[in-house]
């Protein structure tokens, strides 16, 4: 049994996840086991203003520092007793983009006392897939995976059976896209076309890398993905055991969608499963996957709970 501390530092969340991985037994894919000590998530929108300005502001890594140093304070009580947790932090998006990411680096050195690892988009999604897949190998759904993982900053799209064999980081993420395109409340017409007009081009180029027409079954990873669930479930309230695994039609996600993207900001908020922090982005991240699915001509979409957080721990084992 090793227990390990992930952190992933993306464009909009900061969140953690302290497990502990037992060893198979040697008898194939699957084997091992990694169980949830603790798994926490705070919005702190560190890539605010990202797209405009290439840098960091203070205000927003002064956020994020504040959720790692609870973060820390996690790790430390949870050590098992046989020296520190074995840690990695990763960071994404925003920080690749940034200017000024000495900055974030210095202090995440200072509170964790390990060098982040600002990883490329084909890093991120390997990551990804490894974390969305390990569990869904279980329910044999027909392969090859496009494991979609809709981040803050961008998306990762990548093609797989057991591993990633093809995969694409593009930006368009419900931060960048919001801050784009979703500026009135709620937003234009115009803006939306101009949105779905900026997603479409990036997921055609999409294909120059990544043989899409190849895949049978699309999971959805991360907040956006979660939360579009959510609501086609008609959740009172953020229920992860029920929206783990669960299978959206495109035709819910489309409605979803419209919904969103005709809401208020007062009206987003009214949704039980909605977190506070992702009311302003939820209509772009539904876009996201709404456009996908659209553009690749998937009927339906399996949604994981698990992703690049995962994928992060079992790296550590």
């Amino acid at each position: 049994m090793t227990r390990v501390a992930a952190i992933d530092c993306g464009t909009n969340s900061v969140r953690l996840l302290i497990a502990d991985i037992a060893a198979g037994g040697g008898d194939g894919e699957g084997a091992a086991t990694l169980t949830d000590v603790e798994r926490r998530m705070e919005i702190v929108r560190l890539g605010e203003g990202v797209d405009e300005t290439g840098r960091l502001s203070p205000a927003a890594l002064e956020r994020t520092f504040t959720a790692m140093r609870g973060y820390a304070e996690l790790i430390e009580r949870h050590g098992d007793g046989h020296g520190p947790v074995k840690t990695r932090v990763v960071a994404t998006s925003a920080t690749r983009d940034a200017a000024n990411r000495a900055d974030f680096v210095s202090g995440v050195v200072d509170i964790f006392g390990v060098v982040p690892e600002v990883i490329s988009g084909d890093e991120e999604a390997g990551l990804s897939f490894t974390g969305a897949t390990r569990e869904l190998a279980k329910l044999r759904p027909a392969r090859p995976y496009l494991v979609v993982d809709i981040g803050g900053g961008s998306t990762e799209i990548v093609l797989g059976s057991s591993s990633a064999a093809a995969a694409r980081s593009i930006d368009i993420g419900c931060v960048r896209m919001t801050e784009r395109h979703l500026k009135d409340d709620p937003p234009s017409p115009e803006q939306i076309s101009n949105a779905a007009a900026d997603i479409d081009t990036a997921l055609a180029a999409v294909r120059e890398t990544v043989p899409v027409d190849e895949a049978r079954t699309l999971v959805g990873l991360a907040g956006s993905v979660t939360t579009v669930a959510g609501i086609a479930l008609d959740l009172p309230s953020y229920e992860p055991d029920r929206i783990h695994l669960a299978r959206i039609t495109a035709g819910q996600v489309h409605e979803v969608t419209r919904r969103l993207l005709h809401a208020t900001r007062a009206e987003r908020a009214e949704f039980g499963v909605m977190h506070p922090g992702r009311v302003d982005v939820i209509g772009a991240g539904a876009l996201i996957l709404d456009r996908i699915m659209r553009e690749y001509g998937f009927g339906a979409v399996v949604v994981s709970e698990h992703d690049i957080l995962d994928g992060i721990a079992w790296s550590l084992c």
